[in-house]
C-alpha cells in the first residue's frame, strides 16, 4: 500500500461520519491503486515462481551433478548418496508446482 493511498484512506475515515461509507470509499481507493500499479495476476505470479524455482534447481544440479560424478568415479559405493543429492533440488520444483494448484 503506497503512502498516498494510506493518506487518502486516512482522510476518508477522518472526514466521514458514516463508517460504512468510509469502508466503501477505502475499498474503492484500494482497488483503484491496485489496478494502476500493474501487479501480476495470480496465475502469472505462480508461473513466474515455478520458472524461477526450475532455474534455481537446474543451477544447483549443475554443481551437485559434477561433484557426484567425481565422487562416484573414485568410489562406486557413493552412487546412492550422489543420486539422492542430485535429485534433491528437483523437490523444490515439485513444491513450486503445488503453488499453481493452490492459485
Amino acid at each position: 500500500m503506497s503512502l498516498e493511498l494510506t493518506s487518502q484512506v486516512g482522510n476518508i475515515v477522518l472526514t466521514s461520519g458514516n463508517a460504512g461509507a468510509a469502508a466503501e470509499a477505502a475499498a474503492s481507493a484500494a482497488a483503484e491503486a491496485a489496478s494502476s500499479t500493474g501487479a501480476l495476476s495470480p496465475s502469472a505470479a505462480a508461473a513466474l515462481g515455478v520458472g524461477l524455482a526450475a532455474f534455481g534447481a537446474g543451477y544447483a544440479e549443475r554443481g551437485i551433478g559434477a561433484a557426484a560424478v567425481g565422487a562416484m568415479a573414485e568410489n562406486e559405493d557413493l552412487f546412492v548418496r550422489g543420486l539422492i543429492l542430485t535429485v534433491l533440488p528437483e523437490t523444490l520444483v515439485i513444491l513450486a508446482l503445488v503453488a499453481i494448484f493452490l492459485v
